[in-house]
This record gives structure tokens, sequence and C-alpha cells, in this order.
């Protein structure tokens, strides 16, 4: 019974993962009026610490070696400190975010190369193809979005978003190459410290740290610490613990499509067809990209 109910879990934990992480827009969405974005950052990651730390107290959890705590450093500095910062100031900045979202598209492409390259994981033509089929999907679920309007795009916006990218694409596979099979809550606990030190530092010396404490901030903060930054990522660390990286990378190819949906049911956003068909485009890619015989 027991083994079934892990086997049920460990099929539908890629779905429940791309389902969690995009509604990351709503809590960002909801919260952007009432405070700068690097302090809302920092605050949910010290929020995220302060419930770890009370977490593995009570449970008298071990913790990693030295050596151990210095990879988990360095992987959560990528995956949530330089991704999230260059994700949350590029918007601020004005950079669309639908815009933003299409780079993201990258992210499967650079983290199969880098899997390659370090893990020796191989590159198929299933990848190649889904991938390719990704790109697409992705492209025509966010074209509506990017048609019918202006945007001035500036080179630091699009080199941020970039090393936003690059960061979690090489975050990811850093963490399988050196801090995977470790215990998740006190290696997010060291990811966190990486991200808030980072995060924080850059707040103090660039905002005012102005909070306006309204009901939907709260909602948001607490979305956010409690779905995101800790549901959604030790999702996302068993999966690469679990399975190949450049298969669990291509499962980002969803995020597009899944938050159009949800935008749709919260926010009335309306979704054309074309939206609809480059679901089913991606789909196919991350399914094709998630095969391991070629």
């Amino acid at each position: 019974m027991f083994s079934r109910s892990a086997n049920l879990l460990s099929r539908l934990a890629p779905l429940l993962f791309v389902v969690l992480w995009s509604t990351g827009f709503v809590g960002s969405r909801m919260g952007a009026p009432y405070s700068e974005p690097l302090t809302f950052l920092s605050m949910r990651f010290g929020a995220v610490l302060a419930l770890l730390l009370a977490i593995t107290f009570i449970q008298k959890v071990r913790w990693p070696n030295p050596r151990q705590s210095a990879h988990a450093f360095v992987s959560g500095f990528m995956i949530h400190g330089l991704y999230l910062t260059g994700v949350f100031w590029a918007i601020d900045d004005g950079m669309p975010a639908g815009l933003f979202a299409l780079m993201t598209g990258l992210q499967p492409v650079l983290t199969a190369f880098f899997a390659h390259l370090l893990l020796s994981e191989r590159i198929t033509r299933n990848h190649v193809i889904g991938f390719v089929l990704g790109l697409v999907g992705i492209c025509m679920v966010l074209l509506p979005r990017l048609s019918g309007g202006t945007f001035s795009v500036t080179p630091i916006q699009i080199l941020v978003s970039l090393v936003a990218v690059i960061s979690i694409s090489f975050g990811t596979v850093y963490q399988k190459r050196f801090a995977a099979n470790l215990d998740m809550r006190t290696a997010t606990i060291w990811q966190y410290c990486a991200a808030l030190l980072f995060c924080g530092g850059l707040s103090l010396f660039t905002e005012t740290q102005t909070i306006i404490w309204s009901p939907d901030f709260i909602f948001a903060l607490v979305w956010l610490v409690l779905v995101l930054s800790i549901g959604a990522i030790f999702l996302l660390l068993w999966l690469i613990e679990k399975g190949a990286v450049s298969n669990t990378a291509s499962l980002f190819y969803l995020v597009p499509a899944v938050t159009a949906t949800i935008s749709y049911l919260l926010f009335g956003e309306p979704i054309t067809l074309l939206q609809v068909l480059g679901m089913i485009v991606t789909a196919l890619g991350v399914i094709l990209a998630s095969r391991r015989k070629a």
C-alpha cells in the first residue's frame, strides 16, 4: 500500500511542481504594489529561514558537514539569489513579464547543455526535438501578450535576464552534482542564507525598505513562503535528486501555459486559440524531452 502511494506521488510530483511554480506570479502580482521588489524578496527569504530553522530544531535534524553546507550555499545563491533577484529587478525596472517568461524558455536548453558537460547526461534526438517544440509552444502562448503594444527594453534588462536564466540553469546542475542526497530541510536553510545575504544586501543599498502591510501583501507573502519557497522548491530538489536534470528542466516549458490558465481563472485574462495550441505543442515537447530513450 505504501509503495503504491509512493509510486503515485512520484508520478504526480512533476505536475504538482509545475502548478505550484506557476502560481508564483499570483503572490508577486499581489505584493508588488505594497513593497519594493528586493525588500519583498528579502522578507520572503527571511520568513522561510525562520520557519525552516524552527522545523529543524523541533525535529532535531542532522546538519550537513561544512563542505556539503558550502555546496548547498552556492547552489542556493544561483537558484534563489541571482535568479529571483534578476526576475524581480528586471520586471520592476519595466521589462514586460511576458517577455521575461519568454526568455526563460532558454532554461531547459541551457540546463541540458550544462548537464551534458558536468554530469555526462546524454542529449538525445528526442531532447533536441522536445526542446524545439517547447520553445515554439511558449512563443505561441506568450505571443498574444506581447503583440499589440510597444515595449522599450534596455540592454541592462536583457543582461540581467540572461544572467538570471543562466544562473538557475547552472544552479540546478550544480545541485545535482554537488548537493544532492542532503537533508532537504537543512540544505534549503543554507540555500536561503545565501539568497538572503545577497538580496538583503542589495536591498539595503538600493531601496528604502518601505512596506505597506495590507491584507493583499500579507497573503502574497504567506503564499510565496509556504507554496513557492517551501512547497515548490522542495519538489524541485526532490525531482533533481531522483531524475535527470535535463528532464526536470523541461518541465519549465509548461510554466507559461499553466500561468496563462491561472490568469484566466483568477483575473479573467483571455486565452486565445493560438495559446491553446501553444499549450498542446509545449506539452508534446515536454513529453518528448522527458523520454529517456532516443
